[in-house]
């Protein structure tokens, strides 16, 4: 039988002040499998949180449950995260937030007398590949989308498309100018703090002051503080696969056009990345024979992958995954969000021999609680 790990502590990411922090996947999940959760506030947002976290105190009052079930910790430190990991009642760590963070966390965790996992979501630049079929049928239409994709939210999602990988040719040439286009029209938009717009600029300023790299286009210019212009740039594969910098996470609207050779390059491109939350395939009938051998590639990388659509959307449902390999999360087995989150916050227990009288309830002859259950590998329907 599965069983609660024991408290845990949640951090709530700085981009989804609603749904991915104080009361996020996280927080939800742990709730579910019967653990007491610490929220460690954002202090990018301080008032949103303590506001949701006043509403699920009164939902945890009124449904009747301890007090201790949740927790709100606020606090601007450095110092107050790690104490939080390191106290002994701490079982385990749900985490959305930067690399950087994400491992002094873990750091911290693996030292304790008692080690405890850390479920951090960290870096993710989420490639999207232009299928040679594809690109000639859809060029123009997909690099507006692309756009389109990029900028939404000031680009401030963990699954912003932030690399592109085709083959070299007149139709990707269509592609690039029709997103350069896209971009030039588009607004610059605010951003969620002051140090993650710093952040942006920074990595925006080291893309096009690379020598390797050209700006292919930007977005309108600011009107107001914080504001994140778009940016696309792009390079070849061999300088890309010669610089590993070039596939570090820019967190804001700005990606990376790779021009390759041919699919043989497409697919060491692929191959050189670090783990990622998602990755795109473009694709028509005319791209199945060449997917066929790439996917295979993508599917050791990444922990989604999606056809002819854009990744900024994360549906929460049984089949979701939003996790991957190192660095876009810290254990690549699990997801944050759909279903089988919970299962970061469950451990199994097994009880052999035990009299029926000594077992849990869920697991007695009879089946008392009517739920279904596995017995002796045969599934047991529950008759509601």
């Amino acid at each position: 039988i599965n069983v609660a790990v024991g408290p845990v502590a949640v951090f709530g990411a700085s981009n989804f002040p609603l749904a991915f922090s104080v009361a996020g996947g996280d927080t939800a999940s742990a709730l579910a499998a019967g653990c007491p959760v610490i929220v460690k506030g954002h202090p990018a947002h301080p008032g949103t949180g303590e506001l949701v976290a006043r509403a699920i105190a009164s939902a945890v009052q009124s449904s009747g449950l301890p007090a201790g079930v949740f927790s709100y910790l606020p606090g601007d430190t450095n110092a107050l995260g790690g104490a939080l990991v390191a106290d002994p009642r701490v079982k385990a760590v749900g985490f959305t937030g930067s690399r950087g963070g994400g491992l002094a966390l873990m750091k911290i965790a693996a030292e304790r007398d008692e080690p405890i996992p850390v479920y951090a979501e960290m870096s993710s630049i989420n490639p999207v590949i232009l299928f040679p079929a594809a690109l000639a049928a859809r060029a123009k239409d997909l690099g507006a989308a692309y756009v389109q994709s990029l900028t939404m939210g000031a680009g401030q999602f963990c699954t912003n498309p932030g690399l592109v990988i085709a083959v070299e040719g007149p139709d990707l040439d269509t592609f690039v100018a029709a997103a350069g286009e896209a971009l030039t029209g588009s607004a610059a938009l605010t951003m969620l703090t002051p140090g993650i717009h710093e952040a942006y600029e920074k990595g925006v300023e080291a893309l096009a002051g690379h020598t390797a790299v050209r700006t292919v286009a930007r977005g309108v210019a600011n009107t107001g503080p914080n504001q994140a212009i778009g940016a696309v740039f792009e390079t070849d594969a061999a300088s890309f696969l010669a610089d590993r910098a070039l596939g570090h996470e820019v967190f804001g609207s700005s990606s990376v056009v790779v021009r390759c050779k041919d699919l043989g390059e497409v697919g060491h491109v692929i191959a050189s990345l670090e783990g990622q939350l998602t990755a795109t395939v473009q694709i028509d009938e005319g791209d199945a024979e060449a997917a066929a051998g790439i996917v295979p590639i993508i599917a050791g990388r990444v922990g989604r992958i999606l056809a002819n659509g854009w990744p900024t959307g994360v549906e929460v449902s049984h089949a979701m995954v939003h996790g991957g390999p190192f660095p876009a999360t810290s254990d690549g087995r699990t997801t944050s969000v759909g279903t089988l989150a919970i299962y970061r916050f469950l451990r199994p227990v097994s009880y052999q021999n035990l009299p029926q009288a000594m077992l849990p309830v869920a697991l007695r002859d009879g089946n008392p609680w009517d739920i279904a259950r596995r017995v002796d590998g045969v599934r047991e329907a529950s008759a509601r």
